[in-house]
């Protein structure tokens, strides 16, 4: 096993451990955590939010940094402030404590999540890059299936802050050491000059500073907001349908089997497309799932169906965000442009499951929001198609 392979197999396990500790744990817990602060679940759901924030706007920076030091001291500096902040979450006496225990983990998750690990896998694989994304988000997507349970698991016997404490030691013990040890394939900035480094900077700024940058920005966030919003927010949906909510939780559940089934299209779909057309299939396949939902009353297997085809381009717009920059610009200078392409992106799937439930309110339902939502998501692929 090469260098490359070793590095791709270890961000395999560090991404499922920590998006598992670092974002599915605290829907499992936050129930918990009012119950026993008397803190409103809205409240201690806006520290969540506020580490989303910081992650976004952190990862600008993170993008830069690897770019010139390369994944390994970013990714490895990243699980150390995430079992910081999970401890300090863990310990946390009050709400302006709890809020900045999340804004450190949003650090964390700004280093550690997505974004630093396709930066990584693309500067290593470069053209070969397709394969090795795919790989990572595949058997990264089992991170809720694998978190989920074993949270709910813990915090019967622990407790919330318990949870959190074994959790942090599961971070530390897992991700410090394969990202201190592994991520050792050569990087390619560590033979630049200056001369190159100016080049690259000027290329970054000039991609950055084009409307074709901000436009290819714009679809695929509102695609992000679209998809996540509408398959977060489902289960509301199907048991106003009529769905029981076991089967609601079971279809749920399946927008994770089409996330999977999404992903395994993608090297074809690479293959069989330009960039602008992969968008375009991707955000309408996704959009198809999500109006389907709105309009059709069921019966109840239609319905689950229609989930997970919505699951599929939610799965399949991972692997856009994790190419697209380097599709249409190249790896040169990818992580602070990457940084810069992800920050609105990984904005818009963190505030789509509140957001998806202000839009139902504002439009008067949650089968007007699907509808709203999957119709812009159709309006962002058509722009898709000519940028």
């Amino acid at each position: 096993m090469d260098a490359r392979t070793r590095a791709l197999a270890a961000l395999c396990v560090t991404e499922i451990v920590s998006w598992g500790v670092l974002y599915y744990a605290f829907p499992v817990l936050v129930g918990a955590i009012s119950a026993d602060t008397g803190w409103s679940v809205g409240a201690a759901t806006g520290a969540f939010s506020v580490g989303a924030l910081v992650s976004a706007g952190a990862g600008i920076v993170v993008g830069r940094v690897i770019d010139s030091r390369g994944p390994r001291v970013v990714m490895t500096t990243g699980s150390v402030l995430g079992v910081l902040a999970t401890l300090a979450i863990a310990g946390a006496p009050s709400l302006p404590l709890f809020y900045a225990a999340w804004a450190l983990a949003g650090l964390g998750q700004a280093a550690t999540f997505y974004p630093p690990a396709f930066a990584a896998l693309t500067g290593w694989y470069g053209d070969e890059r397709v394969r090795a994304l795919t790989t990572l988000t595949l058997v990264a997507g089992f991170s809720s299936t694998v978190f989920a349970p074993l949270t709910a698991a813990l915090l019967g016997p622990l407790g919330w802050r318990g949870t959190f404490l074994v959790l942090a030691g599961v971070l530390a013990v897992i991700t410090i050491p394969l990202h201190a040890l592994l991520l050792t394939p050569p990087w390619r900035r560590q033979d630049r000059t200056a001369a190159s480094d100016g080049a690259d900077a000027d290329h970054a700024r000039g991609v950055l500073r084009s409307p074709r940058f901000v436009l290819v920005t714009v679809v695929l966030t509102v695609g992000a907001f679209g998809l996540y919003a509408t398959t977060i927010n489902l289960i509301p949906l199907l048991v106003g349908r009529g769905l029981d909510l076991g089967l609601a939780a079971l279809a749920l559940g399946l927008t994770g089997a089409g996330q999977v089934l999404g992903r395994l299209t993608f090297v074809p779909l690479v293959r069989a497309s330009t960039p602008q057309v992969r968008v375009a299939v991707v955000l309408l396949l996704g959009s198809a799932g999500v109006v389907a939902l709105a309009l059709v009353p069921g019966p109840a297997p239609l319905l689950v169906a229609f989930a997970v085809v919505a699951g599929a381009g939610r799965g399949l717009h991972t692997l856009l965000q994790a190419s697209t920059v380097a599709d249409r610009w190249g790896t040169r200078a990818f992580g602070r442009i990457n940084g810069v392409f992800s920050a609105p992106v990984t904005l818009a799937v963190a505030l789509a499951p509140a957001g998806g439930v202000a839009v139902a309110a504002l439009v008067g339902g949650f089968p007007t929001m699907f509808l709203v939502l999957g119709l812009g998501t159709v309006l962002a692929a058509l722009v898709g198609l000519a940028v």
